[in-house]
């Protein structure tokens, strides 16, 4: 007899038994190497900054259909062209990181349509393709940085050339120019900013509905703008002003905001359901994310636990960026284009006759993820502080892809929440593990050498149970029922 909850939970396992094996692997790392909460989660978040906007970048060709986008790299290269002429140009600050974007993203435009038109014409093998793509596009790259840049086009700059003036150093400083650009924003100057452009377009959208002589929906206008012309009056306050224009946010402090931002946002939806709307039933989801806040609250007065969190500082808008990006693609994957992303992916054959343009939808899949992966690059080497000119970009396909893996996505599929977990899980377990390595076998380069084995082995256990599960489907009698989804087993 059929036990159902026994089949529930071992289903559970084996559909996240990769990311199962991580949690454990990370508890083991972390309790065999001795390494204290006040050292992992500065580490952790400040890994998490540089990374996030990189595997984010990944989600949308994977839904797409275009599997694992090792191509990022080339958005990579296009980022790191950009820091290379604004630095050579005497730019800095948020300004010339600004000016980084502007550079890179028809960069960016301009290589992911390319690479788009190359998958389009090598459907089903686009993993091979772009990780093919990747080392061609470091060759390209590389000769323009060794060859063409001061050997065919002059540049008379020591401190970013070599002596014979030819090729480009392998290092650029960046500490006295984009170094800390963007976390360097402090929250105040947000603040500002948001309302000034929230306020210009409620303008321009009342002037559309006069002109247009549509109903002014006033409160639908003042919604978003309230909340922000609020913070900005507090900002008038001494003291609310002083702790507006820090640049990083303390992470006790940024949960206790979270928390009470959740809570009353809750509440506010669950009075609105019971009291105006009259739905029957309990809000669970509602009561379930008030409970969560309350726990992680909780977590805060344990002092192990605080004495870590306060030693977190958090670059308030990198961490905005890295949270809008989250918000847009759900947002997005529910638009029209969104829609027709999801029914490539799915099917092409039953996109092309919904009359959907594949190869088109597929071009424009592969450009959001290059031009999203090159501004992940300039936010990860902000961050850092340095551009290795010919290795920066190397290794970001690989550990961004393994991340993604780790958190429970697969070739096919791919979730915001997946990818987030993922982020957390493989980066703990590379700051931990070289320090395991040394405490149980006296040398941390075993760690190095593990969590490099890793990385590669994730991402080959997921394209091989990639291929047996799409083996699996053509064996598949014609008369059985597709539903069109590709998870793959064993939680990959």
């Amino acid at each position: 007899m059929k036990n159902p909850l026994r089949e529930n939970v071992g289903g559970f396992f084996a559909r996240n038994n990769v990311t199962i094996l991580f949690i454990v692997l990370c508890i083991g790392s972390y309790i065999a190497s001795g390494t204290s909460m006040s050292y992992l989660l500065p580490e952790l978040f400040t890994r998490f900054g540089r990374n996030a906007f990189l595997v984010l970048s990944l989600l949308v060709p994977v839904v797409a259909g275009l599997g694992l986008n090792f191509g990022i790299v080339i958005g990579a290269v296009a980022a790191q062209i950009s820091i290379f002429l604004v630095v050579l140009w005497g730019f800095s600050g948020f300004g010339g990181l600004m000016l980084c974007v502007a550079i890179c993203t028809p960069l960016a435009i301009l290589f992911g349509w390319l690479i788009g038109k190359l998958f389009n014409s090598m459907k089903g093998t686009e993993m091979i393709g772009g990780l093919v793509t990747g080392y061609f596009s470091d060759g390209l790259y590389q000769l323009l940085f060794l060859v063409i840049l001061g050997g065919v086009i002059p540049i008379n700059n020591p401190t970013l050339m070599i002596s014979t003036g030819v090729g480009v150093k392998n290092t650029i400083n960046l500490k006295d120019n984009l170094k800390y650009a963007l976390d360097d924003v402090s929250m105040l100057t947000v603040i500002r900013v948001a309302f000034y452009v929230v306020a210009a377009v409620s303008v321009i959208l009342l002037i559309f509905r006069i002109v247009k002589k549509q109903g002014l929906k006033i409160s639908s206008l003042l919604k978003p703008l309230v909340p922000l012309a609020i913070l900005y009056g507090a900002s008038f306050i001494p003291a609310a002003k002083t702790f507006l224009d820090t640049t990083r946010l303390v992470l006790v402090t940024a949960v206790e905001i979270a928390a009470l931002v959740t809570v009353a946002y809750n509440l506010y939806l669950i009075i609105r359901k019971k009291a105006i709307n009259k739905e029957p039933g309990v809000p669970k989801k509602e009561l379930a994310r008030i409970g969560l806040m309350v726990a992680l609250y909780a977590v805060t007065w344990i002092p192990q636990m605080y004495d870590a969190m306060m030693a977190v500082h958090l670059p308030v808008l990198t961490y905005l960026c890295i949270g809008a990006l989250c918000l847009f693609i759900p947002w997005f994957m529910d638009t029209k284009l969104g829609q027709n992303m999801r029914t490539v992916g799915q099917d092409r054959g039953v996109a092309a006759s919904a009359g959907i343009n594949v190869d088109r939808t597929r071009i424009i899949a592969m450009i959001i993820s290059t031009v999203l992966a090159s501004y992940g690059q300039l936010i990860s080497l902000q961050n850092i502080g340095t551009l290795q000119t010919y290795g920066s970009h190397n290794q970001v396909g690989l550990y961004a892809i393994a991340a993604l893996l780790v958190g429970g996505a697969s070739v096919n599929k791919a979730t915001t929440k997946q990818a987030v977990l993922g982020i957390l899980l493989f980066h703990t377990l590379f700051i931990l593990a070289p320090n395991a390595g040394k405490a149980l076998l006296g040398n941390a380069q075993i760690g190095e050498y593990f969590r490099v084995f890793v990385a590669y082995g994730v991402i080959a256990l997921a394209l091989a149970m990639h291929a047996w599960n799409s083996k699996g489907k053509k064996r598949k009698a014609p008369n059985e029922v597709e539903d069109g989804s590709m998870a793959i087993p064993f939680g990959l």
